[in-house]
């Protein structure tokens, strides 16, 4: 297969890490946004194929400015992952107003505001694909996650609108994981006062009984934008190890 130009948002840890490995080690060339400076510099370098650039994605002059940069490194965008998000406990009585935008700019907005530039890309291309990291919770949901589980349910909608305005050459699709094992998760556990409890009761939320490594959400955002996959368009994957298919009881 021929080699792709690839933008993951969210690049520097956890699934957007395991995304710039993938691609890199298909011979892909990878523009990597983030805002974590430290976190661009320790990934591999991919002999030249990665270009790594510090990004806030919720602002659309530095997306605009971030792709183009992109582009002129590599060329038109063939693949588009939208990994960037961060995540928030409360509920809608406790939410701020400021702690609903943040959580809505980074994980939705990044993700409507770098589908603006790159599709225009791919469009010249006259092809390309977007994946969208939703999650588990756009479709069942913790407590105290008002914020995370809207912009999430969300994206599916921004997927399907994607899938049907830019068909047939421009493909959409969603990524939805459940528990993943990511510094995010790791620094959440934390604040707990029993985190190893805590992160047993999370591989035992799962039927698989197991917390899923970064690496497998990362192959199946690669299969979902590769062109085995050119008849999937406007659907939600789960990759969750089947969390919230078990009611319990006999």
């Amino acid at each position: 297969m021929a080699s792709k130009n690839v933008i993951v948002t969210g690049a520097a840890k956890g699934i957007g890490k395991a995304c710039v490995d993938y691609f890199l080690n298909n011979g892909d060339a990878v523009i990597a946004l983030d805002i974590d400076k430290n976190g661009l510099d320790q990934l591999q370098q991919g002999n030249g194929r990665l270009i790594p650039i510090i990004c806030d994605v919720s602002k659309s002059d530095e997306v605009k400015k971030a792709i183009q940069k992109g582009i002129e490194a590599v060329g038109d965008i063939d693949i588009l992952v939208n990994n960037a998000g961060i995540q928030r406990y409360s509920t809608v009585t406790e939410t701020s107003e400021e702690e609903w935008d943040l959580v809505m700019n980074v994980n939705l907005k990044s993700a409507f505001l770098c589908a603006k530039y790159a599709i225009l890309s791919m469009q010249k291309k006259g092809k390309g694909v977007v994946v969208n990291m939703a999650s588990v919770q756009a479709f069942i949901t913790q407590e105290r996650v008002a914020p995370y589980s809207t912009s999430k349910t969300a994206m599916l909608g921004l997927t399907r609108s994607i899938a049907v305005d830019y068909a047939p050459h421009i493909r959409c699709v969603a990524v939805c994981p459940g528990t993943v094992d990511t510094p995010m998760l790791r620094d959440v556990i934390q604040l707990s006062e029993n985190p190893e409890a805590v992160y047993q009761e999370c591989i035992d939320m799962h039927l698989s009984k197991r917390i899923c490594p970064p690496e497998e959400v990362a192959a199946l955002v690669g299969f979902l934008s590769g062109d085995r996959a050119g008849s999937i368009s406007g659907q939600a994957f789960r990759v969750d190890g089947g969390l919230g298919i078990h009611i319990g009881g006999n």
